[in-house]
């Protein structure tokens, strides 16, 4: 009778449901798109509020702050691309929603409206908003008469001092427009052509209404940087390689990229570095790097990214010496930089020296050690300096998801702090980072999420969350990117229920260092990857606290592939899953992000591929799985979720299905977020009671 006792205790343990619900978990605004005025005291950003997107602005160091938007609509239409007018008196931003490749913006709300991208102009005072063009990828000349910007790969120009906003070409070339820039006069705008094969750096001079390439050639030419004065331009150079597929290892190349300088007057351009071979020979584009990847200093020094000690670092070369410095010693990797308005300090986002987290810091490029800013257990990000001194940055916590705050000196305070929701549940477990070891004797760091109310003794279910990317990389709380802090906050949820939770950091992801992210025969060349779930749910196995009879995955895009796998080779250790628009057949994906990929044209890499597919494992696949797919996604096809339902339907496995019409890959309402969260825990949960 005790026994019997006992077991009906731990049962309802696991169980148990709590007055808070997975809504209390998302109730908090996700900001986004942090941006400083000119004048250096004031800054804007965007709040998504259960899917209502609004512009706020305030003054941190005066503790103010409004919304100067009223959009009132979990709508499902993005705001971005946030900008101040040279005089800070008007916020240029984009509302609307990218396009399929049937040239669909997303509609995920079914509105009857259009949802395309539109610019606008927002002035602050009277909070008016203007429409002034179809368009996005817009940038403001530095007297601010004029808003250039690109639609569909053109050119558009509009007068900002005119009465009405007209739009005109700005210019007509060949090949998709790009990254338009001013220089420092306004009187050049730079601008990326992209060709077939190769692309150009473009310049184009307003005064004479003429188009100059600089020093064309066969290969891809990005990133271009002004100098100070307005009068050359720094850009990377490297090779194209013909049938470059995007899911495989590229540790080294045999040609490294190259750093080149062009005078803008005669196009002619001089070799100013080129990358050793071995490490750091590839040109690293694909970290969540934003906009700036490199800077001209007022010192006359380049900074750039470089992957030489196998960590993405930054490093200085002067344009005279050409004497190289690295600026960011440690072990970690430097993911976003900008320049500060003294055009000699740099600040820059790491996980140097707190590898599970991110933090901001500073270097001046004229010498000296970096500095950190923001110590501690947060996650800090998107820092934009104050003109007294402070900081106004985005941070993130293990028990609460991001918030602007300002600091200054030791004093840290949050930014409109009363929007911050009285319902966000306080029993929050702060998860911890395990090495796990995968079948082939290699380790994978993953967090650890114990139950509340933990006790050792008891048994647990347990379920592993699996992110996608795969360039991605979970980290010890709530992450930065909105897709990643919802899936972190499913994770509490489990916990708070009584599940042992793992977010595995699986091999090709980033954090980790180039050996890593570029791992030996992931992807489409082995799935080598599958090696590191196997050994976590090894591990969760080996735990006396966890049932092992009741292990279960989840996980979107890459990570609902990862979910397959493990559900297709291992259905004795994992029991069942939830499968987020996964891929299934690397062959079908790798075509939506190369074009040119036909498994026809290349049948032995091809073969390879299938291999590394989970429909190649599906027919010992067996256990309960739950598909989730917007039929609108842009990234994995929905005909992936399609043919594997069939097939798996087809073998006798129970399988239950949540699409979501009209939805992308990053679902845009949050009410979709809402459903795919509840569905999935509901479902886990319903399979493991029984």
């Amino acid at each position: 009778m005790k026994k019997i006792f006992t077991i009906y205790i731990c049962v309802f343990y696991a169980f148990q449901v709590s007055a808070q619900k997975i809504e209390d978990y998302l109730s908090p605004s996700f900001p986004t798109n942090l941006v400083v005025n000119h004048a250096g005291n004031s800054v804007a950003w965007v709040f998504n509020n259960k899917g209502v997107r609004n512009i706020y602005w305030g003054q941190p160091q005066n503790d103010k702050y409004e919304i100067l938007t009223q959009f009132t609509m979990d709508d499902g239409v993005e705001i971005n691309s946030l900008q101040f007018s040279p005089n800070d008196d008007v916020i240029y931003f984009v509302k609307g929603n990218g396009v399929n490749n049937k040239g669909e913006p997303a509609n995920p709300a079914q509105l009857q409206t259009t949802t395309e991208q539109n610019i606008y102009a927002l002035n602050i005072a009277n909070k008016e908003i203007k429409k002034i063009a179809k368009g996005s990828g817009f940038t403001i000349s530095p007297n601010g008469e004029l808003l250039v910007y690109t639609q569909g790969g053109k050119a558009y120009k509009v007068n900002l001092t005119a009465t009405t906003f007209d739009v005109s070409p700005l210019f007509n070339v060949r090949g998709g427009v790009s990254g338009l820039q001013f220089n420092k006069n306004g009187n050049y705008i730079s601008f990326i052509s992209s060709r077939d094969e190769h692309t150009f750096i473009g310049v184009y001079t307003l005064q004479t209404n003429s188009i100059k390439y600089l020093d064309p050639s066969t290969y891809v030419d990005s990133d271009p940087i002004w100098n100070p004065a307005g009068t050359q331009i720094a850009f990377v150079r490297r090779p194209f390689i013909r049938q470059e597929v995007l899911f495989d290892p590229k540790p080294t190349s045999n040609q490294p990229w190259e750093l080149k300088i062009a005078d803008v007057l005669t196009g002619k351009a001089v070799l100013l570095f080129k990358a050793d071979l071995g490490k750091g020979s590839v040109w690293v584009n694909d970290l969540p790097a934003g906009d700036n990847t490199m800077a001209w200093t007022n010192n006359n020094n380049i900074i750039f990214p470089w992957e030489k000690t196998g960590w993405l670092h930054l490093y200085s070369i002067g344009i005279d010496n050409k004497k190289i410095k690295e600026l960011t010693p440690g072990d970690g990797e430097v993911e976003t930089m900008q320049l500060e308005q003294d055009g000699e300090t740099i600040s820059y986002v790491t996980n140097i020296s707190d590898i599970n987290r991110r933090h901001i810091w500073s270097v001046n490029t004229n010498g000296g050690n970096p500095i950190l800013i923001t110590p501690g257990k947060n996650i800090d990000y998107n820092p934009v300096l104050l003109n007294n001194g402070g900081i106004a940055y985005l941070s993130a916590s293990a028990i609460q998801p991001a918030w602007p705050y300002y600091k200054k000196a030791t004093d840290t305070k949050m930014i409109a702090s009363k929007e911050f929701p009285k319902n966000f549940p306080t029993n929050l477990v702060t998860p911890t980072t395990v090495s796990i070891k995968a079948t082939d004797g290699k380790f994978a760091p993953a967090q650890l999420f114990l139950p509340n109310n933990y006790d050792s003794s008891k048994k647990y279910p347990a379920v592993i969350f699996l992110h996608g990317g795969s360039r991605r990389q979970m980290l010890e709380g709530f992450n930065y990117s909105s897709y990643y802090s919802n899936a972190y906050a499913l994770n509490e949820y489990f916990a708070s229920q009584g599940y042992v939770v793992m977010a595995l950091n699986y091999r090709s992801g980033i954090g980790y260092g180039l050996d890593f992210r570029e791992a030996k025969d992931y992807g489409m060349t082995g799935a080598s990857e599958v090696r590191d779930l196997i050994g976590a749910g090894e591990y969760l196995k080996s735990r006396k606290d966890v049932d092992a009879k009741r292990i279960g995955l989840w996980g979107g895009s890459y990570g609902g592939y990862l979910t397959a796998h493990g559900l297709a080779q291992r259905g004795d250790l994992f029991a069942t899953g939830v499968d987020i628009h996964g891929v299934h057949n690397w062959n079908d994906e790798e075509p939506t992000f190369t074009p040119w990929y036909d498994s026809l044209l290349v049948p032995s890499y091809a073969q390879r591929a299938y291999k590394s597919s989970p429909v190649y494992y599906a027919k010992t696949w067996k256990n309960p799985t739950l598909f989730i797919h917007g039929d609108d996604d842009r990234n994995v096809p929905f005909t992936e979720t399609i043919h594997m339902i069939h097939q798996l339907r087809r073998q006798g496995v129970e399988v239950e299905e949540k699409i979501l019409p009209d939805e992308i890959h990053g679902f845009l309402l949050y009410k979709s977020w809402l459903q795919v969260d509840e569905a999935t825990f509901e479902f886990i949960n319903r399979k493991f009671k029984k």
